[in-house]
């Protein structure tokens, strides 16, 4: 028998285009415990997202809050720096990249359902449409997924769309938290809650974005210091034109740059595609490079060749770990990745050093996961097939030789 459809209470659904409306909508907000949020936004043209549409849910109203015309938001993102106040997203690294942006500070309290979900049995990550689809049985429109946000007026179905992407975000986080309430869940949720608010604002110390460039692996030091120096002077640039740091000098200019700087008969000029206005402040990234003492410069990044066994290993502890998570009700993707299955493995070896930041040595993996994993490393368990018609086809179970 097929399920019912969940049908939302009729509440006000009022749009927010003028400061006197604002006040209103933050009069009501302030006395609400959780508020659903989302937003709109145009990323390709601008440094950061240009924010052009704000979605407001509580129990009993609706809100579209027009930044482009409601006046000074900052009162609005003060409300999501109180703790007592959760704020309820799905999928949301850019709602909090958005209000950390705004405010100097991401939400103090986050609830997101698209994490929620992946604790009680469902697939990550899930889309808003399937787990509305999933746990409500309501269809969602996907009329206006790549809709320009930056025009007025709004289109009929362009405010129909826009509040239903959080008209059932209360109702998910009421059932979701109620299923990690029943498998004693809700901490390991909402530890990575919080772990997803540190990805979103900050970055690893230890995380060099510029060696992510292609073409790092062709330079010599000296030139890994032209190319470090011109990278951070394209984001500086970038930010203050505000546009696409790659828009204004591409990748492949920048390796070409580090790469012929040292010619004496290199000349900036014979490029295309660089920007004439900032030639002094390119030659300026470069001398300074140039100055730096040997001992300051990057070194070449080694390629990391693991023994054949690490991958055979990890690819072992990858099936393992897919059917411990079909098992446990658990998306095995939200557990861990290749690269962290890997990291396990190196662990064991001795010439290899266990990175501090490993996901499996903290929190909720480590008290749930890792000594099922390490039962395996060890030999201290035996892996067969039972069933390959189930989707939990295998049983393990400790090996009698090692107990």
């Amino acid at each position: 028998m097929p399920r019912r459809s969940f049908q939302p209470a009729a509440v006000p659904e009022r749009i927010v285009d003028h400061p006197a409306l604002l006040a209103e909508c933050l009069d009501h907000l302030r006395d609400c415990s959780e508020i659903a949020f989302d937003t709109e936004f145009v990323g390709e043209d601008t440094f950061r997202p240009e924010l052009c549409l704000i979605q407001v849910a509580t129990r009993q109203r609706l809100y579209l809050i027009d930044p482009l015309r409601c006046g000074d938001l900052q009162p609005f993102w003060q409300l999501f720096n109180d703790p007592q106040r959760q704020i309820v997203v799905h999928a949301g690294r850019e709602e909090i990249r958005i209000c950390w942006f705004a405010s100097g500070l991401p939400p103090a309290n986050l609830f997101d359902v698209q994490i929620a979900a992946a604790f009680v049995g469902y697939h990550y990550p899930i889309g808003y449409g399937s787990l509305v689809q999933e746990l409500l049985s309501v269809r969602m429109s996907k009329s206006e997924t790549l809709t320009d946000w930056r025009r007025r007026p709004l289109t009929d179905s362009q405010i129909r769309y826009a509040f239903d992407d959080v008209r059932y975000l209360l109702p998910l986080k009421t059932r979701l938290r109620r299923r990690l309430t029943e498998l004693n869940r809700l901490h390991w949720a909402e530890e990575e809650f919080a772990s997803s608010i540190r990805r979103a604002v900050t970055e690893e110390p230890s995380l060099e974005r510029w060696r992510k460039v292609k073409g790092t692996g062709t330079l010599n030091p000296r030139q890994l210091a032209v190319l470090r120096e011109l990278f951070h002077w394209r984001e500086r640039y970038a930010e203050r034109k505000n546009r696409p740091a790659r828009t204004l000098l591409r990748d492949d200019l920048l390796v070409e740059i580090a790469r012929r700087a040292q010619e004496s008969s290199f000349d900036l000029e014979q490029l295309r595609g660089v920007p004439r206005t900032e030639l002094l402040a390119i030659a300026e990234a470069i001398s300074i490079a140039w100055a730096l003492p040997r001992e300051d410069l990057p070194s070449v990044a080694e390629r990391e060749v693991d023994p054949p066994q690490v991958s055979h290993l990890a690819n072992l502890l990858a099936v393992v770990l897919a059917d411990f998570a079909a098992r446990e009700h658990l998306a095995a993707n939200l557990i861990a990745n290749s690269a962290d299955l890997k990291t396990l493995v190196r662990a064991r070896l001795p010439q290899f050093r266990l990175p501090p930041d490993s996901p499996f040595f903290s929190g909720w993996r480590a008290a749930a996961v890792l000594p099922y994993l390490e039962a395996v490393l060890d030999g201290r368990v035996a892996i067969r097939v039972l069933d390959p018609n189930s989707p939990t086809p295998l049983v393990v179970k400790p090996w009698p030789e090692a107990q």
